[in-house]
């Protein structure tokens, strides 16, 4: 057995069946497989239980598997006190970070991050899945979700709420819906799973409502679904760090503000994944982040609720 034979095991149980860590070693499926079943001749055990879809360690193979990530992360933490000797922090970190909140609010802790750690080179997605993260593609991933996958480390980033909102000049022409049900009937303008029947969650109280919706407008960019709301297409269903400075400018007026609104869920989350070996810049990033949450209240969603309120007696 040697380095390199954990390092297979390593990586097979971390992506999960064998096809994805041959796309990760850049090797063909069944060059993994031989060398899986080479190692596991020398140990004279079954290392890994495979099916059509998931790899799963045996007992003896967890125990290596453990140690095959101990040297990784000891061999990582060699390779940056050598390569950082006299130097500043280096390394590099894949991030993905949804589209609307990613720019409207991270983007400035991001720039912030860099300017502190020049070195490190960040790689940054603007999007609004996690399969990413589970392919490999990036190292850390920041989502709205209802929960987190239990395969997944998640560090709640906080509350998230959406508002019911629309522009000025809408408002001056159309009335806004003062009652959850008269939402089916209006022209919605928010983000939705296509292919997937829209359903927002309303809670007030202990009361729970959920009202199917039919949108007159669809994207997963959040900027775009802002300058819709602008532009007075629709009613717009957005997380409220998406208006939150239309809403202070008093262009954009939010309704249905006694009610709090989900879509796809009512906290945040930076997720990566438990076992994967984190750099010192990856562990450097995470605590960078954390800190600008505290820092900012834990409210990723921003602060709206006293603004609402005023409009709410207007």
């Amino acid at each position: 057995m040697d380095l390199q034979s954990l390092t297979l095991l390593v990586e097979i149980l971390d992506a999960g069946n064998l096809s994805a860590a041959a796309r990760r070693l850049k090797m063909s499926r069944a060059n993994v497989s031989y060398h899986l079943n080479q190692l596991e001749r020398s140990v004279g055990a079954q290392l890994v239980r495979r099916t059509t879809r998931r790899a799963e360690p045996t007992e003896i193979g967890l125990r290596l598997y453990q140690h095959g990530v101990a040297i990784q992360t000891e061999l990582i933490a060699a390779r940056e006190s050598v390569t950082t000797l006299g130097e500043g922090l280096q390394g590099r970190v894949r991030l993905s970070v949804p589209s609307g909140y990613g720019q409207l609010v991270m983007a400035d802790w991001l720039i912030d991050f860099k300017r502190q750690y020049p070195g490190i080179v960040l790689d940054v997605v603007f999007e609004n899945r996690i399969e990413d993260l589970l392919r490999d593609e990036v190292d850390i991933a920041v989502r709205v979700i209802p929960e987190p996958p239990q395969n997944l480390v998640a560090r709640d980033l906080g509350p998230v709420r959406y508002v019911a909102c629309a522009s000025r000049a809408y408002a001056e022409k159309h009335p806004l819906p003062v009652q959850l049900d008269e939402l089916q009937g209006a022209p919605v303008v928010t983000a939705a799973v296509i292919g997937r029947q829209l359903r927002v969650s309303a809670y007030r109280g202990e009361t729970r409502r959920e009202v199917i919706l039919e949108p007159t407008l669809i994207s997963e960019n959040f900027l775009f679904l802002r300058q819709a709301i602008l532009a007075g297409l629709g009613i717009g269903l957005v997380p409220d760090y998406v208006v939150q400075e239309d809403v202070r400018k008093g262009e954009v007026l939010t309704t249905l503000d006694d009610w709090r609104l989900s879509i796809f869920g009512t906290q945040m989350f930076i997720l990566y994944m438990p076992n994967r070996q984190h750099t010192r810049a990856i562990r450097t990033f995470i605590d960078f982040i954390l800190e600008r949450v505290r820092a900012a209240g834990a409210q990723p969603g921003g602060q709206l609720a006293a603004q609402m309120a005023v409009q709410s007696q207007r």
